[in-house]
């Protein structure tokens, strides 16, 4: 008698969690739906902007990093 109540409970909570899911993915699409997409020349404008922003900022800290190596060497090559 207890198993069949688990069995029943088992199978109600799987169709529950079903349902749950579709009503996710539905509401998901539904949202999609409502997205503004970005069209191509704004995606390739923001693309350039942020391969020029990468760039820029990997020259400025290499300098950066290579300014405090070279002041670093000779602090201590003074106390050497």
């Amino acid at each position: 008698m207890a198993t069949e109540t688990l069995v029943e409970r088992s199978s109600l909570l799987e169709k529950l969690r079903i349902r749950q899911m579709q009503q996710f993915f539905a509401e998901v699409r539904a949202e999609l739906k409502k997205v503004s997409w970005p069209g191509r020349k704004e995606v390739y404008g923001t693309t350039v902007v942020v391969i020029c922003a990468v760039f820029f900022f990997g020259i400025y800290l290499g300098l950066i990093d290579l300014l405090l190596r070279l002041g670093v060497d000779r602090i201590f090559k003074m106390f050497k």
